[in-house]
Formats: structure tokens, sequence, C-alpha cells
């Protein structure tokens, strides 16, 4: 991965954000119960979105509680190289963007390069932003992330007026973003590949020439994904989205800078959440309740039906765990953030537990579902592979070096099986900075 010192304006490295971690970890097993309230950072998908939106308003807005991590800072990194004025504050947990209304600069000299390391918000997010722009834009990520397909996106921007080409590989990164902005008028989007897509499109289109109507084929994963992204585009004063049958319709506008604070991340709370689930414990999570955006906080209802006690307040969610975990059949597609999650605690319940409608996840930071059933087959655990999911029997789990493929939830959630089984441990722990940076710091808490 390209090494980066720092750029003007965010006064945090990469190397910060990664610290230092060995190559692997050993999990200490609770001795009891655990007992605790965990104070979960910002939201990852609520702090790019709020980042994208802000770059795109009228003035200065000040973001509260944003999430530091890899996934943050290559975004803000791009923002920078892009010409807009941003200031990350960690010790004060801010971050501080002047929009310049839509206006993105570009390059007469050449393609400005904007580097995504591994982050899929910022490799999503980003080119039909940049087909606002003066261009000429290029925009490129690790490895991994050449990997993963973007088509779907570059033929909506397509039918969107914009001028997007490939530069290597049709359907994969590098993009070529020509920039001069987006007629608007209609699209089609499928969205069965990932939900990042359509918000993307959703976040540029007040600047389009003219209204965009976004028609979804194919059903749409991570749903829950898009009521973020348009919970942020109105708090910014983008309220006049109309949602139909399978469509969105966004009018021209113009986001208004504001101040705005960023939730605690639910996808992040799932693992503390387990911790008490699995343990017959107690944790609570606060700052996330009831009117939460975020669709991976329901990830609470799958523990319920594990036998789990779920309290959900205003401003908080606790879990308190059963003597024994329940096996279920669940289908994670709209929270499937939360899947390994559950694959994690699933062998220390009383039964079978299937997990259905996640293909998607196949085409993540690794295959997921592979990676799991390669995971818990190396635990010991009996795992049946399906294409879209899996099927996992309970039963001893043995001690083993868990590897994680670069996933930072691998990393997480199998963490969680070294809670009550020694001997497990976790290989390149380093991979929780893409969204948790301080994930072990905070397990260590209970």
């Amino acid at each position: 991965m390209r090494q980066v010192r720092g750029v003007p304006g965010v006064d945090f490295k990469i190397e910060d954000v990664r610290g230092t971690f060995p190559d692997e970890i050993e999990i200490k097993p609770l001795d009891h119960p655990v007992d605790a309230t965990v104070r979960v950072p910002g939201s990852k998908s609520i702090t790019n979105r709020a980042l994208i939106v802000a770059s795109l308003a009228d003035e200065t807005s000040t973001i509260e509680n944003p999430l530091f991590s890899d996934d943050s800072y290559w975004l803000m990194d791009a923002l920078v190289r892009l010409g807009l004025p941003v200031h990350a504050d960690r010790e004060a947990s801010i971050v501080t963007i002047g929009g310049k209304r839509g206006i993105i600069p570009g390059s007469e000299v050449g393609e400005v390069e904007v580097f995504v390391g591994n982050a899929g918000t910022a490799a999503r997010f980003l080119p039909p932003v940049l087909a606002l722009g003066e261009g000429p834009y290029l925009v490129d990520g690790v490895p991994r992330m050449r990997e993963r397909p973007v088509a779907d996106l570059v033929e909506a921007m397509r039918s969107l007026g914009a001028e997007v080409r490939y530069t290597r590989e049709e359907g994969r990164l590098p993009l070529g973003v020509r920039g001069g902005g987006i007629e608007g008028g209609e699209a089609r989007v499928r969205g069965t590949e990932s939900s990042q897509f359509l918000s993307g499109l959703l976040m540029a289109a007040p600047y389009a020439q003219r209204p965009v109507t976004l028609r979804i084929e194919g059903g749409l994963v991570s749903r829950p994904y898009i009521g973020i992204t348009i919970e942020v585009m109105r708090a910014f004063g983008v309220d006049e989205i109309e949602e139909g049958d399978g469509s969105f319709t966004v009018p021209s506008g113009l986001y208004r800078a504001r101040r705005y604070a960023v939730e605690p991340d639910a996808s992040g709370a799932s693992y503390f959440l387990a911790a008490a689930a699995l343990s017959g414990g107690r944790v609570r999570v606060p700052g996330l309740g009831v009117g939460s955006s975020q669709g991976d906080l329901w990830f609470v209802e799958v523990l319920r039906r594990m036998g789990c006690d779920v309290e959900v307040g205003a401003d908080f969610v606790e879990v308190r765990g059963p003597r024994r975990l329940q096996g279920i059949e669940a289908d994670m597609n709209e929270i499937s953030d939360t899947m390994i999650t559950l694959a994690a605690i699933a062998p220390f319940a009383d039964g079978p537990t299937t997990i259905t409608n996640v293909a998607h996840t196949r085409h993540q930071e690794t295959d997921r579902i592979a990676a799991v059933v390669t995971e818990l087959s190396r635990l010991g655990v009996r795992v049946e592979e399906r294409y879209d999911g899996l099927r996992i029997t309970p039963g001893e789990v043995r001690p083993a070096l868990v590897h994680t493929y670069g996933d930072h939830r691998m990393a997480m959630a199998f963490s969680l099986v070294g809670l009550v089984v020694p001997g497990i441990r976790i290989q390149n722990p380093a991979c929780v900075t893409k969204t948790l940076p301080e994930y072990f710091d905070l397990l260590g808490t209970l």
C-alpha cells in the first residue's frame, strides 16, 4: 500500500491510525460473565457519508465524533488532494470541511490521482462526486479494491451523462473520470452487488443539471444503508427526495453547511453485544437507541431470537445473555456486516444455525462466506458452505490461529471465540484499523 506522510490540514497520518500491532494476538478468555458499559466510536458509514455531503455543501461544516480509521483517513486524504479544506482533530474528535457548493477542483496538467486504499465507501462514493468536478481524475486503490466490481456504478453514471472509463480492466478500478458535470435524468442501478453504488449516486444527484431518478434492478442488498444516506442528505438540507416503489428521485438542490454529530458505530457495537450473549453476561452501549438510522443495530433482534434479553432505549442498547444460546435460521441480507459476528458465536448454541441471503459478501474485503467456512473448520467446527450462506453445527471448538485475510470483521468477530475458548490467536490484528482501531483495547476492558 502507498504510504502517505500526511496531507495539509489532516493532522494525523495513516500510520497514526494503525498504531503498532504484533503479527498475531492471543485472546484472553473471560473468567466470569462480562458486565460492562462499552463506549463505541462513531459510525464509519455515517462518518464517510457526512464527509462526502459536507464537501459538497455551501460553507464550512463541523462533524463531531467522526470515526478516525483507515477508511475515513483515505476519504479525507482524497478530499484534501482534490483541493478541499479539511482539518481533522483527533483529540477534539471533530473534522471541519470547507464545502464549495459542489465545485470540485481539477487539474490543467493531467489527472488528479485519488487513491482510496481499501476503503469501499470511498471507492464507490467518490466517482459520482468527481463527475461533478472540473476533472480529470484517476481513482485507484489497493490490489483487493481492484478486484471488487464497479461496473454497476459505471453504467449508471454513464446513463446520467457522466464520462467515466476503465483504464485497465473492464468492470474494475482504476477509473478515469473526466468531470464536467452530470446531466441527470433516469438511470437503472443494479442493487444485488452493493448498496454503496446507489448511495454514491444519490449524494451527488442534487448537483446534476436536472433531477435524477434512480430505479433499482434485481433487489437491493443492505437496504438500511440507503436509509443512512438519505438521512445524512436531509440533515444537510436536501430533503425533497421522493422514494417510490423501487426508485428514488432527487431534485436539484444545495447542501447547507452545519454542525453534525455522528452516532456510535452499530456494526462495531455488535461484537460487544455478542460478547454478552456468549458469556451469559451484560453489555450496554450508550449513544445508540430507537432513533438510530443504522440497520446493524437490529442485530440485537438476532440475539433476542437466540435467547438474549434485549433492551433498546432512547439513547442506549443493552443485551443480557442466556445460560445457553439457541440455534436459529437468519436472513442476514439487510445486516450482512454482522453476519460474521453471528457465525462466530453460532458454534456455542444448542443447535445448528443457518445464515442465508448473503451472497454479496463474497465480493467484500474477502470472500466472507468462504473465509468463515475455512476458519470455523480450522477451529474444528462442522460447517456447510452454500452459495448464499452457510450452516453451522455446534461442537467442541479447538485452539487455533485464525487467519483474517486482511478483513477487519473476520478479526473482530473471531476474537469473540477466544473469550470462551483458550488458545485462540488472531493473525494480522492490525486489520481492525480499517474501521475500529481501538477494538482490541475495548475488548480488553471486558
